[in-house]
């Protein structure tokens, strides 16, 4: 059985070697173990939080049919006609969403079906888009595949063989999942929660990484995140919200490129905010030191505000408006963490707030580069955390986007005055949880 809820609310190498080796042998040892690959229970849990997509008891052809269409968000451009389904059937439009992307073949679904390992991976293989792939396989060497995995190939039947030689040499069939698989078998939940979580992987839907805080590479990933970013550019939308910084409706805002969004799940995660790469460094060194291990994403930022001309030379990255002020852009980045666990989620504050946060000038004991008012949040409720609001603009088709944070009571004011500067903009309100620094940052507070 499958229940859908619904679409998701749609450093020099010396220092890095230097801070390497400071870590103990123990802690080593142990956070590189941490780092695994995600299986059954993890890939379960993105279904379910992203796509409402779970499954539970006995699963038919038809639950793994919904799920595949919801999951990838597939949609029918024709109505086919099915020997064993009409229009009317509630499994009709998913099935001819995969009808119409080449996924099932018909002229019978068999819908009610118990779900068997084979016709689950044949499935997938399509899904995945890897049929034609699977279709180069002469005999001999689909056979040899499928023989390596102790399936005797006489009992598939048609292009089975290929699909399930595809899925083993591609890693579709982790080789977790190859482990004791047997054709006929019915799936188990972890199965087809690892199998269809090894479709969106392998379409590119899955989360977005560069890697874990324990990865003994994690400080070259970051290097090379941080070099190949660069200020973002999208004139339609920044000519938007800077006539909105002229009407001074906002004071700032960042503008972030989509296509490196982690795609984490919400509840276990957190987005860190800063310029400096040593910092990003050192704070991926102290978590380290606090046994915080978590998957790492590097998502590039600009950040945009007004510069007073009074205040001298604005620097490189700036256009000058009417008035004589500036517009200035700065380099910025935002880290998303994924922790394995809500409590150490939790326990980043408290790491943050003792070793990361400015409480007074020419402070001792924290990382470069600590601000007075750190800014990282939540999308999901945190105690000792504040309530916010942002004003998330797109325009459409493109892939980037802005974020103006503000208060909750000016929220609505913010978002109808981008609304009157262009009609035809997209302005997501939501509010989210940040720490209490930036809250009182926003209220003006220094501390």
């Amino acid at each position: 059985m499958i229940k859908l809820k619904g679409a998701y609310a749609k450093l020099t190498l010396a220092f890095v070697l230097a801070l390497t080796l400071a870590f103990s042998q123990s802690y080593a040892s142990s956070a590189a173990s941490a780092a695994v690959v995600d299986g059954g229970s993890e890939y379960g849990q993105f279904l379910e939080e992203k796509y409402g997509v779970s499954f539970e008891g006995n699963v038919t052809k038809g639950d793994l049919i919904k799920a595949v269409a919801e999951a990838l968000d597939l949609k029918a451009a024709t109505s086919p006609v099915f020997s064993d389904l009409s229009e009317k059937d509630s499994l009709y439009e998913a099935a001819a969403a995969l009808y119409d992307h080449g996924i099932l073949q018909g002229p019978a679904i068999d819908g009610e079906q118990p779900l068997t390992k084979i016709v689950a991976v044949s499935i997938a293989v399509r899904a995945a888009d890897l049929s034609e792939l699977a279709y180069t396989y002469p005999v001999a060497k689909a056979n040899k595949v499928v023989t390596g995995i102790n399936v005797v190939p006489s009992h598939l039947t048609g292009k089975v063989a290929q699909e399930l030689a595809a899925a083993v040499d591609t890693g579709l069939l982790s080789a977790n999942l190859q482990k004791e698989f047997k054709p006929g078998a019915a799936v188990d939940n972890d199965f087809l929660n690892e199998l269809l979580g090894q479709v969106l992987v392998t379409k590119g839907l899955y989360k977005n990484y560069i890697g874990y805080v324990s990865d003994t590479d994690i400080y070259a990933k970051l290097q090379n995140a941080y070099a190949t970013s660069d200020i973002i550019v999208a004139p339609q939308l920044q000519e938007l919200v800077n006539t909105a910084l002229k009407q001074e409706l906002v004071t700032g805002y960042n503008l972030k490129d989509s296509r490196y969004n982690s795609n984490f799940i919400e509840s276990l995660s957190l987005t860190y905010g800063h310029s400096d790469l040593k910092h990003a460094v050192q704070l991926i060194g102290l978590l380290r030191s606090e046994g915080l291990d978590a998957k790492v994403q590097f998502e590039p930022k600009t950040s945009a505000f007004i510069f007073l001309a009074e205040w001298g030379n604005p620097g490189p990255n700036v256009v000058q408006i009417e008035n004589g002020n500036y517009i200035t852009y700065d380099k910025e980045y935002d880290l998303v963490f994924e922790f394995a666990t809500d409590a150490d989620k939790a326990a980043f504050q408290d790491v943050i707030l003792s070793y990361a946060k400015k409480n007074e000038a020419d402070q001792k004991g924290l990382i470069a580069g600590s601000w007075w008012q750190p800014l990282y949040y939540s999308l999901t409720e945190l105690a000792d955390y504040e309530i916010i609001s942002n004003n998330k603009i797109t325009i459409e088709d493109s892939v980037y986007y802005v974020n103006s944070f503000s208060l909750n009571e000016d929220v609505e004011k913010v978002a109808n005055g981008f609304k009157a500067i262009d009609p035809e903009a997209s302005v997501e309100t939501y509010q989210f949880w940040v720490d209490k620094p930036f809250f009182n940052y926003l209220h003006g507070e220094s501390l």
